[in-house]
């Protein structure tokens, strides 16, 4: 199934990954959480950082098969590679990029994020896999960014024909980073991020969330206000990932995986209800269910029904239980908000 983009205005500067990332229709796949670096702002969970574990969007994979599964389930139109520090696994890029560009034809757009400088034999092996590289240069070189080995880099993925560019976090001295400019083809500013694992960093260097809704950090707007007037440079809040890309990318997944009875919500998210059923009475309600709602309006799950929740209420006089209303991500997602009847 194919999913019209939500309407949503695309700026015009934005690398050609970040514009598919704006309809939802990336897969996000993170190829593993090692890494040789340990940056203070690193936002990875306690259940991916520093683990060699493979996950394609949230779910965890072993294989590119499984990968793909997942691409399809959000008629995913590219993928972005992170981790950790992918090139670490240089084998396992190839392998599922390749898998993904073979299943869905080469304009599958795939980009890979890096904090190495990538060098001319390991570009070699990433072309024809890798359509966009977005190298992630450590804040210590900002100051002399153009004689370091990234705009070497940068110079010889440009000649071997990829999009080349520098994607780093809001921190102090963004301007630094001006000299650079000439040698991408973008550079994207991620506004910092207060994380579970970056915490005590954060705190250690006065930091503060802005709000308490979103992870932003107060004053992380402020360090990119010059640098952003740049043509070739797109700053992109932490609101934007939370509030339109993972919505989005919800959306695409949901309208692929719902049930029938399943209501899909604007924020991407699926609501249904839930009768609970005990052993002695398992039987005697799953006929009632039958007798009241059609086979495809309701689920039975073992140790509980699935249905519409709008017939759950409707019916719930007529079938005993304890019921209630979900709204979960989709495809088996995070549950968001139960709800009793």
């Amino acid at each position: 199934m194919t999913v019209p983009p939500h309407p949503q205005e695309v700026p015009a500067n934005l690398a050609k990954g970040c514009v598919l990332c704006y309809q939802g229709a990336k897969m996000v796949l993170f190829v593993t959480g090692r890494c040789r670096r340990s940056c203070w702002y690193c936002p990875l969970s306690e259940e991916r950082k520093g683990k060699d574990v493979i996950f394609a969007n949230e779910h965890r994979v072993t294989s590119p098969e499984q990968a793909i599964a997942v691409a399809e389930r959000m008629s995913a139109l590219g993928t972005g590679i992170t981790g950790g520090e992918p090139l670490l696994c240089l084998d396992r890029v190839v392998e599922f990029g390749k898998a993904l560009k073979e299943h869905f034809g080469p304009e599958h757009q795939i980009h890979l994020y890096t904090a190495q400088a990538p060098a001319r034999e390991d570009l070699a092996r990433l072309r024809g896999v890798v359509d966009e590289i977005r190298l992630h240069p450590p804040r210590e070189c900002w100051d002399h960014i153009p004689d370091t080995e990234f705009i070497s880099s940068a110079r010889a993925a440009k000649e071997m024909g990829f999009d080349i560019g520098i994607e780093v976090p809001a921190l102090p001295g963004l301007d630094l980073l001006v000299p650079a400019l000439p040698y991408l083809d973008f550079l994207n500013i991620n506004e910092l991020e207060w994380g579970e694992t970056n915490a005590d960093e954060m705190r250690e260097r006065g930091y503060e969330p802005a709000d308490g809704v979103h992870n932003a950090i107060a004053g992380a707007r402020d360090w990119a206000e010059e640098i952003v007037r740049h043509e070739k440079v797109h700053w992109c809040a932490s609101s934007f990932k939370d509030s339109v890309q993972l919505r989005e990318r919800l959306r695409r997944i949901a309208e692929n995986t719902a049930r029938p009875f399943d209501e899909v919500t604007d924020d991407g998210t699926i609501v249904y209800g839930v009768l609970e059923l005990h052993p002695g009475t398992r039987d005697e309600v799953v006929a009632r269910c039958r007798k009241f709602l059609a086979g495809d309006e309701f689920a039975d799950c073992g140790d509980r029904v699935e249905t519409a929740w709008w017939l759950l209420e409707e019916y719930k006089e007529k079938i005993p239980g304890k019921k209630s209303v979900v709204e979960r991500y989709p495809d088996g997602g995070m549950v968001v908000e139960v709800t009793p009847l």
